[in-house]
């Protein structure tokens, strides 16, 4: 793994479909209806735990483990909406056998946020931790 530079920007998107809402509606137990029921427009509210999987996709493949996530949920977002997450590397301190971070993620959609937050995690050196 290669050092994480501050200022350094990844970016992921994503349409959730409404089979991904009730498979996420399964398996956490929020079955509320806006989540199950379309809406007049046939739409159904993506979870905002689904969407926050956005930032923890790009967490993921960069082999951040998370220490605390912060979210802030602007606006609701819905199944064939196009999700836009940016994710923006902000302070990192090498340590001898780990990178300590903070990152900032902004989630879009038209150019209007649907999320905001905070990640502080590490990721370590080597193979195998």
């Amino acid at each position: 793994m290669r050092s994480p530079t501050p200022g350094e920007s990844y970016t992921v998107e994503r349409t959730f479909t409404p089979e991904e809402v009730d498979r996420f509606a399964d398996l956490s137990g929020d079955t509320q209806p806006q989540h199950t029921d379309p809406d007049d427009e046939g739409r159904r509210m993506v979870h905002g735990l689904l969407t926050a999987t956005l930032p923890t996709q790009i967490g993921g493949e960069h082999e951040v483990l998370a220490h605390t996530m912060e979210f802030t949920f602007s606006r609701p977002v819905y199944t064939g909406e196009r999700v836009t997450c940016r994710w923006t590397y902000e302070t990192v301190e090498e340590r001898a056998d780990r990178y300590d971070l903070t990152a900032g993620v902004v989630c879009s959609h038209a150019g209007e946020r649907v999320l905001s937050g905070s990640i502080t995690g590490l990721i370590w050196k080597g193979e195998g931790r």
